[in-house]
């Protein structure tokens, strides 16, 4: 487990960065928090990390997932916000978008303890301004160096 703090925008923004230049096909990242804790903005700059730095990435809340090429795998964002079984997270493409590519999960607890094996679970708290990031790995990224 590690805690970061992230004391403005730039920080989580820095750690979308940094989260991107350290995923594998077949990864799973997981951000839970409060609504306005920053899961999309540090989604955004994980996928402006991969893709171009000015990607339009909208939010995936009505759609339920976006999708997009990145120059190694293609990456599927999930918002399961609005999911009312976990078996819907799998009917619109959790496990294909897992098999050769990298999934980005905002509110996986929607998935009711069935989450990817290979996953790093991010859960952002506000902490007064700023923002606390911890960051806990599974599956695969056990072991695995991730600069921050």
């Amino acid at each position: 487990m590690t805690t970061l703090h992230l004391p403005d925008e730039a920080a989580t923004q820095q750690l979308g960065r940094a989260l991107a230049a350290s995923l594998r096909p077949g990864d799973a990242l997981c951000l839970t928090g409060p609504l306005g804790a920053g899961k999309s903005t540090l989604a955004r700059a994980l996928i402006r990390a991969l893709t171009t730095p000015d990607e339009e990435v909208p939010s995936p809340t009505f759609t339920l997932v976006q999708l997009y090429e990145t120059a190694t795998f293609p990456l599927a964002h999930f918002d399961l916000y609005r999911l009312s079984n976990p078996d819907e997270a799998y009917e619109i493409g959790l496990d294909e978008a897992l098999d050769g590519g990298v999934a980005l999960i905002e509110w996986p607890q929607r998935l009711e303890g069935r989450l990817p094996a290979n996953r790093l679970d991010i859960d952002i708290a506000l902490d007064g301004d700023a923002r606390r990031a911890v960051i806990v790995a599974h599956g695969s990224f056990e072991g695995r160096t991730l600069e921050f």
